[in-house]
């Protein structure tokens, strides 16, 4: 009875707080930002509620923030090509050096491969429009089976904005779980409509004709960000379709792409640091099955502490700095 009334505070508050974020001119834009003993590379400027705003990631982290102009020290604007120069050695441009070892491939292209050093996985859920409800068992029993393993269990979600608009209740209660410390959830962008027909692939999804990039990133960024989520600096294709040319394209965004290389409905068996993919969005029963009884083969190593949830940011981190 607690957490419901707790739910329904938050989700009055967020509900509030949403309606007053007026978020305008959101733009990309590349920066070497300098906050109290911190470096951020900067990837978009905007303005919120009239205030000039930057949303950045920690090359070496991969977290990203909302930075306001008064926590900035020092500011210097870079175009795709210094960014390269003066991050070389960062984990951000290994990783996007890493995304273009297959990129010419028609699907799953992008950081796709498992980490080997990994005992156990990284879970990503993909929510693309949808009219079904969220799939909140996948939330359940995942954390019945690492309650007392693992705090703030991360997992990656990738979410469209069509999904965002169609189900604020299933989106609030995300939130919910991300501010109640048991999870850690690291906000994928997965493009605003995810547009789908029947054509073949090479004509389909952000393949299609038409197809307007600046709406299908940052439009959804920005929506992200107007419903009280920051986006992290990956993304992730509709359909894990693209080609060389699109995949370049939103590298010069400044992202990430993430690929999978366990797609559980697919039949794709996940071994140790694979890229976990389902779909949480009601259309995929098949694939949540197969995750819950993957956590039920693993129950034993669960309770070991010898398979463990790892979550993007770790697997991607290196020794750099």
């Amino acid at each position: 009875m607690k957490l419901c009334a707790s739910f329904l505070l938050l989700l009055c508050f967020y509900s509030v707080f949403s309606q007053t974020v007026q978020i305008e001119d959101y733009r990309p834009e590349f920066s070497n930002i300098r906050t109290y003993n911190h470096e951020w590379l900067g990837l978009r400027t905007f303005k919120q509620n009239g205030m000039v705003k930057y949303m950045a990631v920690d090359p070496y982290s991969f977290k990203t923030a909302i930075i306001s102009t008064n926590e900035i020290s020092s500011l210097n604007k870079l175009d795709y090509a210094k960014v390269n120069a003066e991050f070389v050695k960062s984990c951000f441009i290994k990783a996007q050096q890493l995304a273009r070892t297959n990129e010419s491939s028609i699907q799953n292209a992008g950081i796709d491969r498992h980490f080997n050093r990994e005992k156990g996985v990284n879970l990503t859920m993909d929510l693309c429009p949808s009219h079904r409800q969220l799939d909140r068992i996948v939330f359940d029993s995942t954390y019945n089976y690492f309650q007392g393993k693992e705090e703030n269990i991360p997992i990656g979600i990738s979410v469209s904005g069509k999904w965002m608009q169609q189900h604020p209740e299933d989106l609030e209660w995300l939130k919910y779980l991300s501010k109640s410390g048991k999870w850690n959830i690291i906000w994928i962008n997965h493009s605003y409509n995810h547009f789908m027909n029947n054509e073949p692939l090479t004509e389909n999804f952000l393949l299609s004709k038409g197809t307007d990039l600046n709406t299908e990133i940052l439009q959804n960024e920005q929506l992200m960000i107007e419903k009280g989520i920051t986006p992290s600096v990956f993304f992730r294709f509709p359909g894990l379709v693209s080609d060389k040319a699109i995949l370049e394209k939103v590298l010069h965004y400044g992202l990430i792409p993430i690929g999978a290389d366990a797609w559980l409905a697919k039949g794709q068996r996940p071994v140790n640091g694979s890229i976990v993919l389902i779909h949480g969005n009601g259309n995929e029963e098949s694939g949540v099955k197969d995750w819950i009884n993957l956590l039920k083969y693993n129950i034993r190593n669960i309770q070991l502490g010898h398979w463990i949830l790892y979550d993007l940011n770790q697997s991607l981190q290196c020794n750099t700095r």
